[in-house]
Order: structure tokens, then C-alpha cells, then sequence
């Protein structure tokens, strides 16, 4: 009976260390305006160009460790890169997005219309060189329409482009 008791106390003890434990493997939330504003250039590095960002569609995830994944809206206008790209992505935490596997680092990504999706290509920022391609599917129901917007894993798991959305994975470090 010694033993079980015993036994009882230390699991109640050890409870909520293992709960702590996993909850910062999985704690993302929105990243703050002020954040966004610290991490994302006003100018982001795209192959040989340095592309002004419209910081006001800036979106990001972080989670305990303040490891990010944030990206903006590149100003396209008048650069090489026109068409190609259309956002840029920091990425601090591997992640996989509709398929596509990206480890920590910087991108570029742009998008071509599909019937009835978007087909995103995901490029590394600094040469250009193509990391692959995803599908964002439109995203059922009433939605808003957003620049860019990268949901937090408790509310959706998914990256959103105007009215599509491409769903992501969260990889453990």
C-alpha cells in the first residue's frame, strides 16, 4: 500500500514538469506589430536586389524559445525580381508548407493563378535558387481577405494569401 501511495505522490509531482515540458515544444502565438517590426527588413535581400517591404501586411508566428517564422509583402515594382516574388519569408524553426520542407533561413515567394488555387514557389532568398513548389487551395467559408497571414498552430495551421490558404507543419528542433 507504501509503495502505491508513494508511487501516486510522485506521478502528482512529475504531472505538471511533463505538462511544462510539452507545452514549450507547442506554444505558438501571433507575433506582435513591434516584433514583426524588429525581425522583418524595410528592405529585404532578394537575389541582388534589396526590395522595399510594406511592413503594414507583416504576419508571424513565434513560440517559447522566440524562434519566428515571419514574412511581408515585397514592393515589386521596378525590380528584376517583378513577378517572381511577392513576399519574403524569414523562417527561425523548420517548418514544412504544403509539402515543401524549409529549414531556418531566409525566402522569397511568389505565385502563379491556378483554376481555383494559387501555385506558391518558394525560393531562397539571397540566390533565387527554387526550394519547391505548394498548392494554396481557397480556403471554405466566409474569410477575410489578407495580404498575408500565418495562423498560429492552435488556431489553424495555415498560411494565408488573399482568400487561399496552403497548410503547414511545424517541425520539433
Amino acid at each position: 500500500m507504501k509503495k502505491l501511495i508513494v508511487a501516486a505522490v510522485m506521478a502528482a509531482m512529475l504531472a505538471p514538469v511533463a505538462r511544462a515540458s510539452q507545452a514549450e515544444k507547442t506554444t505558438w502565438r501571433q507575433a506582435t506589430d513591434a516584433e514583426l517590426a524588429s525581425l522583418l527588413p524595410a528592405r529585404a535581400p532578394v537575389e541582388k536586389e534589396r526590395i522595399e517591404t510594406e511592413m503594414r501586411t507583416a504576419s508571424g508566428i513565434v513560440n517559447s524559445h522566440g524562434r519566428y517564422i515571419a514574412g511581408v509583402v515585397l514592393i515589386t515594382a521596378g525590380y528584376s525580381a517583378d513577378g517572381k516574388y511577392s513576399h519574403y519569408l524569414v523562417v527561425q524553426a523548420p517548418i514544412t508548407i504544403g509539402g515543401v520542407k524549409l529549414m531556418p533561413g531566409e525566402y522569397a515567394f511568389g505565385w502563379e493563378r491556378d483554376t481555383d488555387a494559387l501555385k506558391v514557389h518558394f525560393n531562397v532568398a539571397a540566390t533565387g535558387a527554387l526550394v519547391g513548389t505548394a498548392e494554396a487551395k481557397r480556403i471554405a467559408g466566409k474569410t477575410r481577405v489578407e495580404s498575408l497571414r500565418i495562423w498560429p498552430p492552435s488556431d489553424k495551421s495555415l498560411v494565408q494569401i488573399g482568400r487561399f490558404g496552403i497548410p503547414y507543419e511545424l517541425s520539433e528542433e
